[in-house]
């Protein structure tokens, strides 16, 4: 795939990521940040490009007719329907611009039927990670507080065991890492849901129930996005030559790029990092504090994917379809 069909899928991509024109500002500067450092790897000037979808100067048929392999057709579809559902819901604007992708594209009818499947099978499996509150109950906007039950009284007494924590927070950034690795697009679905799952228990441990949509909150508040960061998965694999374009295909093999950085190994672990800071402390860390705070636990948490990443490519080799479908479920 040379220089301009990379950057075309991308800016598919970025157009998906922005299609229901209702990203918050904070996402959409998330969004901007990961084109600049994507076009920088790639030598495209995706920072332009970022610009050109936001105010609706770039033309979608001009796009898909510089597509001509039906794998890369096929890859583009794939890409933009992930990053559509990456906050978990599909606004009918983001529906009709994949209705009118996939109409573009005509991407194979059996590949792309097979990749629905799964991709939907994860997106229902997200849905059920942790709790989601009734609609009526869920806050605008909790970011520093998110509103939970107190503590219990046992865990006041006790107080969770930290070492135990640290070990799950490590597998979950394994596990994460792997997915990062694995070739199929849809693999990156299951990274957020997991760290969804991740809070969901760091907050149990301290005696905290938290429902799905704050957890969300939580994420976003540290200054881990939805969108981008699903956006920025899908553009390192991309840009390394790690996506395969066969979504129907096993897993259990590890894609050209296995050697390169897992990243969601670092943001997974500086995430429950500062998850289990925050618990731990009553949920008193303002929203600048976290985000310092994830920033700072970030530089170290890179240092150590570099140590890890061969446990990383063992894990990536080993992982299939059911196995990531059951460990999103919680199975």
């Amino acid at each position: 795939m040379n220089l301009q069909e990379q950057q075309t899928i991308l800016t598919i991509a970025l157009m998906a990521a922005l299609a229901d024109g209702e990203k918050a500002d904070t996402e959409r500067e998330s969004i901007r940040g990961i084109a600049e450092s994507l076009g920088a790897e790639a030598g495209a000037g995706l920072a332009k490009v970022y610009q050109d979808v936001l105010l609706k100067r770039v033309d979608l048929a001009a796009c898909v007719a510089r597509l001509s392999d039906p794998g890369q057709r096929e890859l583009a579809y794939e890409m933009a329907v992930c990053v559509c559902d990456a906050d978990g819901a599909r606004s009918a604007a983001e529906a009709a611009f994949l209705a009118d992708l996939k109409a573009r594209l005509k991407p194979d009818a059996a590949e792309s039927a097979a990749f629905e499947k799964v991709e939907a099978e994860l997106v229902e499996a997200a849905g059920t990670v942790a709790p989601v509150a009734p609609a009526a109950a869920v806050a605008t906007a909790a970011a520093s507080t998110p509103a939970a039950s107190p503590p219990s009284a046992a865990n006041e007494r006790r107080g969770p065991d930290g070492a135990a924590l640290d070990k799950s927070i490590l597998n979950y950034s394994l596990l994460n890492g792997a997915l990062e690795l694995l070739p199929q697009s849809w693999a990156s679905m299951a990274i957020i849901p997991l760290q969804v799952k991740m809070v969901y228990e760091i907050g149990q441990a301290h005696g905290v129930e938290l429902d799905q949509g704050h957890i969300r909150e939580f994420i976003a508040a540290v200054g881990v996005g939805l969108t981008s960061q699903y956006l920025e998965q899908f553009g390192r694999k991309l840009i390394g030559g790690l996506l395969g374009k066969a979504a129907g295909r096993t897993l259990g093999g590890v894609g050209r790029a296995a050697t390169g950085m897992a990243f969601s190994f670092a943001t997974t672990y500086a995430l429950g990092q500062v998850a289990k800071r925050y618990y731990a402390g009553g949920r008193q860390m303002s929203t600048a504090l976290l985000k310092q705070s994830f920033q700072d636990l970030l530089g170290p948490a890179k240092q150590m994917q570099t140590q890890y990443l061969p446990q990383i490519q063992q894990k990536a080799a080993t992982l299939d379809a059911g196995q990531v479908m059951a460990m999103v479920r919680g199975r």
